[in-house]
This record gives structure tokens, C-alpha cells and sequence, in this order.
């Protein structure tokens, strides 16, 4: 669809762990959007942010936040009440997608393979392990790997945890414990309907964790990733299956562990970003510029579902 001129509000930043990532992408959308000579009113979300969407009275909103609120359907339930046309996953899908034990019980009774594991609560942690070692410890409904810790026989972190020991336990009440999948680190990217490609990641040191997302030199990413075709098609299809199971609207990005040993049979679905990142480092754009779309471009296709599907819904302002 022809997008014409547009005023788009970029919504970004926000009070979450994520804010200095949910900035980065904002300012790479507005100015890939006034490339495209666009008018953009950039809003770095604070507790007025209904207020300055009201008086900005924009055609849509590029949603660039990052983790909670802007990721979980509170930002997206407030744009729903507002009547605003708005990009990405909506109410329902975020609320799930976020919350990784809700990914499970949406995901695996329809095939998608999943880590088994369980809710555990922290102070659990100091008395024994939820698991067999290796496990992985993560926030339930955290993203960018925030909070993540895999325990080891050979962790720092002893033989039951110890309290003092620094990890996800000090700041959260309740973790997800899984088991820990051997392998490579892949993900795949879905846009407007379409996998894109698959992307291994290969950190210089430690996991794919916040600071190896977002620094730049210390992970390497492989793209397309050198894998055998079968991996390569059940990533494919399994990140588009996740896609349309949960809902999702725009991009999205499913995140996998395969452990090689085991073929097919050792590929395991971590979770579905709905909010992947849109910064220099992020894995969308760099799947889309592999697929012949630059970053201006890749800006306007999610813009552009997001009017379609508003359109179709026969419009989101009332």
C-alpha cells in the first residue's frame, strides 16, 4: 500500500530496564521515517504519555518501547481505549508473549517445541536447585535476556545459591527455571507474515545475554546462518507458526537453542520477541537488508500493516 506523507508519533524509551536499547530504536525510526519525508513526533514515554499522544493527534504510532509497560499491553490496552492506529502486536498477544510461562501454554499444546521447566521462587533457590545442573534461571516476564543465569557445577554462584551471590534471585520474587539446551544460539525474524531468515549468534564470551546483545563486538552474528536446509526450514516455520499462534502483528522474532548432536529432534523455541529491537546491533533489520530491505523501508512495511490492519478492523480512531 502507497503510505503517502504521514505524522508519526515514535514511541520510545519508557522506565524499563530496556530504556537505553527502547531509545536507540526510536531515533533510528524517526529518522528513517523523515528520510522518507515523513513528519515524526518523537515522545520519550514518562506518566503523561496519553496526555502527549492526545496532543499530537498522530495518523499512527511506531511503538520502539522496549520491556514493560510498552511491551506487556499496558501501553497497547491505553492506545486501544485512545482509538490510536498503532504498530506491532496488540493487547492480547503482548500480555502472553511477555510472560514466558504463557508462551508455553499457548505455544506447546499446538506442537511448538519448548524447554520443559517451572516457576520457582527465589528463596527456594538457597536451599536446593528447582533442577539437575546446567539449568537457566530467567525473569518470567523480562526480554533482551535480561536477568538471565545459568548454573553450573562450575558457577560462582555455590552449591545450593547462595544469597549473596549476584543474580536474577536478588531482584525478582519468582524465575522460570529450564533446563540448560546445549548448542548454537539461533533466531529467526517474521515480518508482515513472512519469515525472513535464520541468524546464529556466536558471543566472544559467556551467552547471548544484554550486554553481548547490545555492545558492539561482542557477539558475531552469522547471517544467513550455516546450518543443514532442514534447520533452516523448521526455524522458518516454527517462528512463523509462533507468529500466528500468539497473534502477532508487524515483527516479530522467535528466538531458538539447537543442540546439533540430536538434528531436528534438539531444536527448542526459547520465546517470541513482539517488540524486537530497531537498533544499529538488532537482528531485524540486518534479516531484512539480507532480504533486499533497507532500514527506511523496513520502517514503512510495519507501519504500513499497521494501517492495513486498522483499516480492516474498519478503523481505530472512533
Amino acid at each position: 500500500m502507497s503510505l503517502g506523507k504521514l505524522h508519526v508519533a515514535v514511541l520510545m524509551g519508557g522506565w524499563s530496564n530496556e530504556r537505553p536499547v527502547s531509545l536507540m530504536s526510536g531515533e533510528g525510526v524517526a529518522q528513517a521515517l523523515e528520510s522518507k519525508g515523513h513528519r515524526v513526533t518523537r515522545i520519550d514515554m514518562d506518566r503523561d504519555v496519553a496526555q502527549r499522544l492526545a496532543e499530537a493527534k498522530p495518523d499512527v504510532v511506531f511503538n520502539a518501547l522496549h520491556g514493560c509497560p510498552g511491551e506487556d499491553g499496558t501501553v497497547q490496552g491505553m492506545m486501544d481505549l485512545m482509538g490510536l492506529t498503532y504498530t506491532h502486536s496488540g493487547l492480547a498477544t503482548s500480555v502472553i508473549a511477555i510472560d514466558k510461562e504463557l508462551t508455553k501454554q499457548a505455544l506447546v499444546p499446538h506442537g511448538i517445541p519448548m524447554p520443559g521447566g517451572r516457576i520457582v521462587q527465589s528463596e527456594e533457590l538457597y536451599e536446593r536447585d528447582p533442577l539437575a545442573r546446567p539449568y537457566v534461571l530467567k525473569p518470567v516476564n523480562e526480554g533482551s535476556s535480561v536477568g538471565v543465569a545459568i548454573v553450573t557445577d562450575t558457577s560462582n554462584y555455590g552449591n545450593p545459591i547462595r544469597k549473596d551471590a549476584k543474580g536474577p534471585w536478588q531482584e525478582f520474587d519468582h524465575l522460570l527455571a529450564e533446563p540448560f539446551i546445549r548448542g548454537k544460539e539461533l533466531t529467526c525474524a517474521v515480518l508482515a507474515d513472512k519469515a525472513l531468515m535464520v541468524t546464529e549468534l556466536k558471543p566472544k564470551s559467556g551467552f547471548y545475554d544484554f550486554d553481548a546483545k547490545y555492545t558492539d563486538g561482542m557477539t558475531e552474528h552469522v547471517c544467513p546462518a550455516d546450518l543443514p536446509d532442514e534447520i533452516t526450514q523448521a526455524c522458518k516455520d516454527l517462528a512463523l507458526r509462533a507468529h500466528r499462534l500468539l497473534g502477532c502483528r508487524g515483527t516479530s522474532r522467535t528466538d531458538f537453542r539447537w543442540d546439533d548432536e540430536r538434528g531436528v529432534e534438539g531444536l527448542f523455541v526459547l520465546e517470541t520477541n513482539t517488540q524486537p529491537g530497531m537498533t544499529p546491533l538488532s537482528l531485524v533489520p540486518e534479516q531484512a537488508k539480507h532480504c533486499g530491505m533497507d532500514y527506511p523501508d523496513l520502517v514503512e512495511a510495519i507501519i504500513a500493516e499497521a494501517l492495513a490492519d486498522a483499516k480492516a478492523k474498519g478503523g481505530a480512531k472512533p
